[in-house]
């Protein structure tokens, strides 16, 4: 039985030996596979050395080769970049003694040009000779044309310069040959800068001199911060293919993008907020021209903006108009933004039910919202017109006097032709509305009694509706404090729980509802800060005087509407109140 494991063994062990040139035991030598590479190369090195290895029966079979010690190759990190490692090895025998050959094969990228040294390695007790490596700057001369070249990167912007926080964007193609097993391709990055993914990333083929390449396109929506000069980061792909023979090659390349003249906002332009677009689009809709109103009446206009290029957080918000005969309740503004391969578009919404509770001719005020052409390079107002409204009274008011009743009796007695009779039936009609009037006065006296010996608003709130108020108005201080946006959003929503009878939609019907100028002063700096000109982000935020004036009012205003806001007039008209 051991004569007949012997002899597989020694077969073995002569095989390997004769498969391998004789390398004396603690021997370590270095051989790259050349020593002049051209930038954005990768140089393959092998490192032999050899180890004396006890190999008997019992453990022929269980030997791991990745037990095995190996040379500190860590050293070359200073000047290249190790892209892989690999390792193999055979045994022989020397004096009667087990030598193993073990070869390492490392794929190294240099991370500059010019001479660079690989350092003297170890391994056991052996020591290789460092090795000199020239990279040469450029590309190999016969390696000019793009079509010899197994992978290269293209970078392309649609504008040479733009304005600050204008929309610049960015397209990166990677052109690599072969089957592509594993690539790693980085993002534009820069400190100063806003990047959004324009979509998903396309693939596809394209031929460049006759060759087939494949092509990664991805493309960015960029937003320079600061004006001056501005450049990204460089670029950098590192992948593996396979070519169609099936061997394995690796694929390395970088690109820089050309530096972007970054422009200050115009001295020009005269808004409040800076919108660099490529088109700007205001529009109304839900109020028919022409239209026949009457007091009590309901209707629902709503304004849209539309920006080519900017993101929706940047769209000022709409200002809350107070219109004198007319109320307004605007609902939460809708914000999108759709991504598209020409860049980001921006929507805002604003949807507000407009009820008139005054007749006459009522005005809906102009709307101007200057903007910054970025194609024509020229300030731009979108416009809605101001518009009159006519709204008439309805039917029955008390205000509504016949005008028949101004006539003097002679003339409605010569039109009857029965002076008596005329006389009795219209003093019959006044006494009989007369009486209905007083009737639905007294009723309306009844109810108003009623509701005014129910118990206050706020002793019907039970424990659980505190909590919830404490619980967002300590949400409300923390989002003022920090000076973030979500402070316009839980401003209402706060108000309509610590005020009963309430509904607010808006940062502006708070506001007027509180009547506070010290929170109305600081709000308006934060809402300045947050949608103003680029130059009021960069100023430092200080909550406490907001923080404060929010303190302030919730500690003096008690729940519910005091007697004077009870006594505001109601939604629609007593006449039309009081109609059946």
């Amino acid at each position: 039985m051991v004569k007949q494991l012997a002899t597989p063994l020694f077969l073995i062990v002569m095989l390997c030996s004769l498969a391998w040139p004789t390398l004396a035991a603690n021997d370590l030598t270095v051989e790259p596979d050349r020593t002049t590479l051209y930038e954005g190369e990768v140089l393959t090195l092998n490192v032999r050395g050899s180890m004396k290895i006890d190999i008997n029966l019992g453990n022929l079979f269980d030997l791991d080769i990745s037990s095995l010690p190996s040379p500190d190759i860590e050293k070359v990190e200073e000047n290249f970049e190790i892209l892989a490692r690999n390792q193999r090895y055979s045994i022989r025998t020397v004096n009667n003694e087990m030598i193993g050959e073990i070869t390492w094969t490392y794929q190294l990228a240099p991370k500059s040009t010019g001479e660079l040294t690989i350092p003297a390695l170890s391994f056991q007790q052996a020591t290789s000779d460092p090795v000199t490596i020239e990279v040469i700057s450029g590309t190999p001369p016969d390696r000019d044309t793009e079509a010899s070249r197994d992978t290269f990167i293209e970078l392309a912007t649609d504008k040479d310069e733009v304005y600050v926080q204008e929309q610049l964007v960015l397209t990166i193609k990677l052109f690599f040959s072969g089957n592509l097993i594993r690539g790693e391709l980085s993002e534009p990055e820069h400190p100063d800068a806003i990047i959004e993914s324009l979509g998903k990333q396309r693939e596809y083929s394209r031929y460049r001199d006759g060759v087939r390449f494949r092509v990664v396109e991805r493309r960015y929506a960029i937003y320079p911060q600061q004006p001056g000069e501005f450049s990204l980061n460089t670029i950098r792909f590192e992948g593996r293919a396979r070519t169609p023979d099936g061997q394995l090659k690796f694929l390395r390349d970088s690109e820089d993008l050309f530096t972007i003249p970054v422009k200050a906002i115009p001295a020009g332009f005269t808004g409040d907020t800076w919108l660099p677009a490529s088109q700007l689009t205001l529009t109304e809709s839900g109020l028919a021209s022409g239209q026949s109103l009457a007091t009590g009446q309901n209707l629902t206009r709503t304004l849209s903006l539309q920006a080519d290029g900017l993101p929706a957080e940047t769209l000022p918000p709409f200002a809350g108009m107070e219109i004198p005969g007319i109320r307004t309740y605007p609902e939460t503004a809708q914000r999108t933004t759709d991504s598209t391969a020409d860049g980001l578009v921006a929507n805002l919404t604003q949807t507000t039910a407009l009820v008139p509770v005054q007749a006459g001719e009522l005005v809906l005020p102009e709307i101007r919202i200057p903007w910054w052409d970025t194609a024509a390079d020229e300030q731009k107002v979108a416009v809605i017109p101001a518009r009159t409204l006519a709204v008439a009274g309805q039917p029955g008011q008390a205000a509504t006097v016949p005008p028949q009743a101004s006539e003097p009796p002679e003339t409605a007695a010569d039109n009857s032709g029965q002076p008596g009779d005329g006389a009795s039936e219209g003093s019959d009609f006044w006494q009989l509305l007369s009486l209905t009037l007083a009737i639905a006065w007294l009723i309306t006296i009844g109810l108003w009694w009623r509701a005014r010996r129910r118990p206050p608003a706020g002793q019907e709130r039970n424990d659980s509706d505190d909590e919830g108020e404490k619980a967002l108005f300590d949400r409300l201080l923390k989002a003022a404090g920090a000076g973030s946006s979500d402070t316009l959003r839980l401003l209402p929503q706060w108000a309509n729980r610590r005020f009963e009878g309430t509904s607010f939609d808006s940062v502006a019907e708070v506001t007027t509802h509180l009547r506070d100028p010290a929170l109305n002063q600081t709000l308006a700096e934060l809402q300045q800060r947050l949608f103003g000109k680029p130059e009021h982000h960069d100023r430092r935020w200080d909550g406490e005087a907001l923080i404060g004036a929010l303190k302030r009012v919730r500690s003096q205003r008690p729940h519910g509407l005091s007697k004077s806001e009870e006594s505001l007039p109601p939604l629609y008209p007593e006449a039309l109140a009081s109609r059946p």
